[in-house]
């Protein structure tokens, strides 16, 4: 249990870290003089980083052993957050948050490797239930917990400042209850496996990151083509890899991982675009506070955890049904959340019902994919398959941050109440049928795999 609360604290840290400054960004601004640009490398930075290194971060874990490279991760992360809130200047701040996002792409791979190598069966089943609650509710707390020190009155600085003493705490609970590492793996590295898919994410996540304030200038256009190339030629590079993969074939062979990870992308997408669209209906639209917008998500969270926790309570041979049936109300309770902001109002109950049945989805839905998704893995192979997971977690996320966001403002016309709610509407609506499609993706092996009678997921 000591290894489990350690390591997810470190998760939540990490994941907290992404939307806790998106509330702060004005009052950043206004206190260094930076420019628009200047803000969203603030905001964008970390992301980068943490995108871009994951899945290195994943294979350095299984060469240098997991807990040495969380503690590494958690430090760089610690220091770097101290950093952040004594940044002098808008270009100190982009860069400490680059090394914040550096930091946590060492340290969350190893999050799952230490669960997958301490938890057998149904132990594992609940521990990654737990790990589900937590990515949730992390983004969620964020928003709080931003809303929350900005409305204190004591400035930006304690945004990051806060993550010092947890992650110190951390650091010295880590070392004490985190097993030694004695299970490293002698594989290279894959240089240009690294190189490869290194520039296929950094050209892939920065044009998506800064294009949609920038307007979609050419070079994000470039980029995104030239991502492209380069995956494909990652692609290629590791097939044609004879020492040590970066991405082993053998890894693309485990049954249901491939569709798994395909549907975890579709439902990662749309909770990205989601977090982020209905924030910014909520604070630009509504003009809500940025606290009071962050508890509005409250609701959905709770649901999320409640039903992440609890979904191992339903019969095994339903479990596998259960990924696409959370899915689909997860696509209903966004139906709902349509139909009630549509008009620019605040939706009254059917805004707690829609946040409730979205929630709830997703909590259903979420923790049996991902068991699902680790149940055949080999524990060899444990901290690339942890890497290849978390590495499209994140991306998907972006790319729904993205795509979604797009979307929102290029139908919102002003932000005023009602233009802004009919935006919300149809982009809702837009990520209720990516939620769908992940949910008919999934369904289709579940179907197949019903006929053959096979065992239930968590073992």
């Amino acid at each position: 249990m000591g290894l489990l609360v350690i390591v997810l604290a470190g998760q939540f840290m990490a994941i907290l870290d992404v939307t806790i400054v998106n509330v702060a960004i004005t009052t950043i601004q206004d206190d260094l003089g930076a420019s628009g640009a200047a803000m969203q490398l603030v905001v964008g930075g970390y992301t980068i980083a943490y995108a871009v290194l994951m899945v290195t971060g994943a294979r350095l874990g299984d060469l240098g052993g997991h807990r040495r490279l969380f503690l590494a991760g958690l430090g760089l992360f610690t220091v770097a957050s101290l950093a952040c809130g004594l940044a002098p200047t808008t270009g100190a701040l982009i860069g400490f948050r680059l090394l914040q996002g550096a930091g946590a792409a060492l340290m969350v791979p190893q999050v799952l490797s230490l669960i997958q190598r301490s938890f057998e069966g149904a132990g594992r089943a609940r521990a990654l239930s737990v790990y589900a609650t937590v990515i949730a509710g992390a983004a969620v707390a964020g928003q709080i917990a931003g809303g929350v020190l900005v409305s204190l009155g004591s400035g930006w600085r304690p945004v990051f400042l806060v993550n010092v003493p947890i992650g110190v705490v951390l650091l010295v609970a880590g070392a004490r209850w985190l097993p030694r590492d004695d299970h490293r793996v002698a594989r290279g590295l894959d240089p240009l496996g690294l190189v490869t898919l290194a520039g296929a994410v950094l050209t892939f996540v920065v044009p998506l990151v800064l294009g949609q304030e920038q307007g979609w200038p050419l070079w994000c256009w470039l980029g995104l083509i030239a991502s492209v190339g380069l995956f494909a030629a990652f692609v290629a590079v590791e097939n044609r890899a004879v020492g040590h993969p970066l991405v082993p074939a053998r890894l693309l062979r485990v049954p249901g991982l491939v569709r798994a990870t395909a549907t975890l992308g579709a439902m990662m997408a749309a909770y990205g675009g989601y977090l982020f669209v209905a924030a910014m209906h909520l604070q630009r639209g509504l003009g809500f506070s940025p606290l009071r917008a962050g508890l509005t998500f409250a609701p959905g969270a709770v649901a999320f955890a409640v039903a992440s926790l609890n979904w191992r309570r339903v019969p095994a041979r339903w479990h596998r049904t259960m990924i696409g049936v959370g899915l689909a109300v997860s696509a209903s309770g966004l139906v709902v959340l349509a139909l009630a902001l549509r008009g620019g109002g605040t939706g009254g109950a059917a805004l707690f019902v829609g946040l409730v049945l979205f929630g709830g989805g997703m909590g259903a839905g979420f923790s049996p994919l991902m068991t699902r998704a680790l149940a055949g893995v080999p524990l060899a192979d444990a901290a690339d398959a942890s890497g290849v997971l978390a590495t499209v977690v994140q991306l998907a996320q972006v790319v729904g941050v993205a795509t979604f966001g797009t979307l929102m403002l290029g139908l919102a016309e002003g932000f005023t109440p009602a233009a802004s709610g009919a935006a919300f509407a149809a982009t809702a609506l837009a990520m209720g049928g990516l939620m769908l499609a992940g949910g008919a993706l999934i369904g289709v092996r579940v179907q197949a795999r019903a006929v053959a009678t096979s065992p239930p997921i968590e073992g």
